[in-house]
């Protein structure tokens, strides 16, 4: 039987994205009753200035009553290199699982902010 899934990322890429995700870590830096912001750092990219987190992660939580919460995230990469259109794939993919281990399933507006890379999607449970 023909295989009907085809791999479109580039062999090479898949490691590199299997690579930062295996090593993708992060730390809560502010708190409040209403927001989060969180540290990424990623095995190969750094901050250029302080050499420090890759990026961080702003997770805004509107709460209207107790039935409807509605997350506004935030995401903004740092490194240069992540602004590059080459990269897309794994700013995605790293996007994706930001929000999946920071969010979980809630109800989300995701901002991402990596220059080229950059755009916005919408979570729904």
């Amino acid at each position: 039987m023909e295989e009907k899934i085809i791999n479109v990322i580039d062999p090479q890429m898949n490691r590199q994205i299997e690579e930062e995700i295996k090593g993708l870590t992060f730390t809560k830096n502010f708190r409040s009753p209403s927001a989060e912001e969180w540290y990424v750092f990623l095995p190969s990219y750094k901050d250029p200035t302080t050499g420090g987190a890759a990026g961080k992660v702003i997770i805004h939580y509107n709460l209207y009553d107790t039935k409807e919460i509605f997350i506004n995230t935030t995401i903004i990469f740092d490194d240069p290199a992540l602004h590059k259109e080459s990269l897309h794939q794994l700013v995605y993919v790293i996007s994706d699982e930001l929000v999946n281990r920071l969010v979980g399933y809630a109800d989300t507006l995701l901002s991402v902010h990596s220059g080229e890379n950059s755009y916005q999607a919408e979570y729904k449970n």
